[in-house]
């Protein structure tokens, strides 16, 4: 019995015979030496393993004769710490219980951050420290506890980026406080490589390298500075900075990152406004306890009250009786 491929490649052949009027002499040598090897469905994975393994390649990890192999070869078969690694380093380092309602947010950020930073066409930048802490700061703005929400800013770029989070600040500062005052025009220019402002080599040197890597911390980056200089944050205009401005071609993920932090945003409030009504609510039933509270005291005062003008009214009697019968006494003398 034939199998599966051997009938798809009698099709193809036939196919080929019908629409060129070329007929092959001989099957492909690809598919006769597959057909003699691997004939039957019933090969093991074994045998398919000893095939490979007898076979020689001549392959290198990280050898090949290509210009991303000659940038990253070296890092072929480098121990790369996982997803998995980061985040229980990140918990051990925070040692801080996390507010339910932030828990998954701070999981994603941990997890796409460290994907991030540990890919070897990654290279950090002002920029992308903007990105970085726009999304911290946002994220924490309202935490419930003002030391841990910066505690958790602390472990993410310690741990995460391996950086500390006043150096991620220092380097935002210099986009966000140069963007204060710029047109849309002006920023453009920049990422075009013009000028001397800090965004022009960051653009620079990311439209000289083929492998420049974006990431979503780059994009909420420009999204900041859109912000600072009131440009109208559009999927189209953060396309054309990054595709055509910045040169770096078709780019779709830069307008997914907007709409998942236009999503995240919209999260945030309702999740805010949700933190609020539940305080709210919180103080609306301590206000009712304190209440009953001080109705449990006044009705207490109210009945040991009459009991204590009670005693003070036979008390004062006891002392009057005493009185009279002295004076009876020295009237009758």
């Amino acid at each position: 019995m034939l199998c599966i491929t051997t009938v798809c490649a009698l099709i193809a052949t036939t196919w080929i015979s019908v629409t060129t009027g070329f007929t092959p002499s001989s099957p492909p040598t690809a598919f006769t030496r597959y057909v003699s090897t691997s004939s039957s469905l019933h090969s093991t994975p074994n045998d398919i393993a000893s095939a490979v393994a007898n076979q020689d390649l001549g392959y290198v990890p990280g050898g090949a004769n290509t210009d991303f192999a000659k940038r990253f070869g070296k890092f072929a078969g480098a121990d790369i710490p996982t997803v998995s690694d980061s985040m229980t380093a990140f918990v051990a380092d925070l040692n801080q219980p996390i507010n339910a309602l932030y828990r998954n947010f701070v999981s994603d950020l941990v997890a796409t951050t460290h994907l991030t930073v540990v890919d070897a066409r990654f290279v950090p930048d002002a920029i992308w420290s903007l990105g970085f802490v726009t999304v911290m700061d946002t994220l924490l703005s309202n935490y419930p506890e003002r030391d841990i929400a910066e505690s958790i800013c602390e472990s993410m770029s310690n741990i995460v980026v391996k950086k500390s989070i006043t150096e991620l600040r220092s380097e935002a500062k210099t986009v966000s406080d140069w963007a204060v005052g710029k047109s849309t025009s002006d920023v453009e220019s920049a990422l075009r490589g013009e000028g001397s402002s800090p965004v022009s080599p960051i653009a620079a040197a990311a439209k000289d390298n083929k492998y420049w890597l974006y990431s979503r911390f780059f994009g909420i980056g420009l999204i900041a500075v859109m912000d600072a200089t009131s440009t109208e944050v559009t999927n189209e205009t953060i396309q054309k900075w990054v595709e055509v401005e910045m040169g770096k071609g078709s780019c779709p993920k830069a307008s997914a990152d907007l709409d998942q932090w236009n999503g995240l945003r919209g999260k945030l409030t309702m999740m805010e406004t949700l933190m609020k009504e539940i305080e709210i609510r919180e103080k609306k039933k301590m206000a009712e306890r304190l209440e009953d509270k001080a109705k449990a005291v006044m009705a207490k005062q109210e009945k040991f009250g009459d009991a204590e003008k009670a005693f003070d009214e036979a008390i004062a009697t006891e002392a009057v009786v005493p009185a009279a019968a002295d004076v009876v006494a020295d009237a009758v003398e």
